[in-house]
């Protein structure tokens, strides 16, 4: 069950028997909603777009980094990869000699 259904039965401080006493308090109400327990197959899809957003953001991450480090060094690049990517491109020969 979606837990902002079960938060009007917490009576108060948090901790795990407060929690049993009432999540148990409002299943026993007839109006409640449950969620569906989710398929291995959605469960799956899930893992992977979680992996994905990660490593999307380690790759903003990596890119804000390396705009910082240039510059530092004077040179100015848009944001965005596709900006990078073309800098990049443009600047191989002179920039690694």
């Amino acid at each position: 069950m979606p837990p902002e259904y079960v938060k009007p039965y917490f009576k108060s401080h948090k901790n795990d028997d407060r929690d049993a006493e009432a999540i148990a308090e409002a299943a026993t109400r007839p109006t409640m909603r449950f969620v569906p327990i989710k398929s291995e197959e959605q469960l799956v899809v899930q893992t992977l777009h979680r992996a994905r957003e990660r490593l999307v953001g380690t790759r903003t991450a990596l890119i804000n980094q390396l705009r910082g480090v240039l510059f530092d060094r004077g040179i100015v690049i848009a944001k965005g990869r596709p900006k990078l990517n073309l800098w990049l491109r443009e600047n191989r020969r002179t920039t690694c000699s």
